[in-house]
């Protein structure tokens, strides 16, 4: 992170473990403030804008998944140090914790990886494609009436509609197109060997209906065979907005296996 960039963070929760929520793309930490509420009671829990998204750096020179992974590194340094974190991301998220992971295993305890995957592809299109949609918003919507009339409904919807970011022209996202398309560009690079030779203990989460076949779920845990897996019965790619409670008993399930917590409030 450069000195002219900046990654915004909420802390919930009181003096447990620490733990860190990441977002997917074009979303921010706002989508994953009922998770952090659920969790809260038992970790202490830090939501990040990550770079080109939310209340952070919105145009960052450096689009690169080294980027965002030190401003991971950086977080856990200042608001955590001494001390190994929990990270739990959803799609993209789910790859700058994963990458997290692999470069600094020291600073992570564990890893939880929600409709994320490290396969990438070799088709452009799947790049492209949510640069484009992105760039078809047609921007400032004059009110959420007017953005729900164009983007249509859904717990990611919500979700963005809940984002938007009040301007003297209208509403606008938290996000510029091209940044989103140079990002996930990036994420559609294939990293096997950092998968591979991953360590921290990890759990692997897909929604019924998400973005993932059977097969390339099967080749994630074929690949590292010590990943753990869970499928849902029900939920989208975002499953942790529109499957929120199979996510969160799963999730604290997974986490609290070996520790004695009150139940979720």
């Amino acid at each position: 992170m450069s000195e002219h960039e900046s990654i915004a963070v909420a802390e919930f929760g009181g003096d447990g473990p620490p733990l860190v929520l990441l977002h997917g793309l074009g979303g921010s930490s706002r989508e994953m403030l009922p998770t952090a509420w659920a969790l809260s009671d038992a970790f202490r829990v830090l939501l990040i804008d990550q770079r080109g998204h939310g209340l952070s750096t919105r145009r960052p020179a450096d689009l690169s998944r080294e980027a965002f992974v030190d401003d991971v590194v950086q977080v856990l340094e200042q608001y955590a140090p001494g001390q190994r974190c929990i990270l739990v991301g959803q799609s993209m998220g789910a790859h700058t914790a994963f990458l997290t992971a692999a470069a600094r295993p020291e600073l992570v305890e564990r890893l939880v990886m929600l409709e994320g995957h490290v396969a990438g592809s070799d088709d452009s299109g799947d790049a492209a494609g949510p640069g484009q949609f992105f760039a078809s918003w047609p921007v400032p919507f004059t009110g959420e009436d007017a953005a729900r009339t164009f983007l249509g409904s859904g717990a990611i919807v919500d979700a963005w509609i809940a984002d938007l970011e009040v301007t003297h022209g209208g509403l606008r996202p938290r996000f510029d197109a091209d940044v989103m398309q140079r990002t996930i560009e990036a994420v559609h690079e294939p990293r096997w060997d950092e998968w591979e030779s991953l360590g921290t203990p990890t759990l692997a989460m897909f929604a019924k209906n998400g973005m993932f076949s059977d097969s390339e779920k099967d080749e994630l845990v074929r690949r590292r065979p010590g990943t753990e897996r869970i499928d849902f019965s029900a939920g989208s790619h975002d499953a942790h907005l529109d499957a929120f409670d199979e996510w969160i008993g799963a999730l604290r399930g997974w986490l609290l296996s070996d520790t004695e917590v009150p139940p979720a409030r």
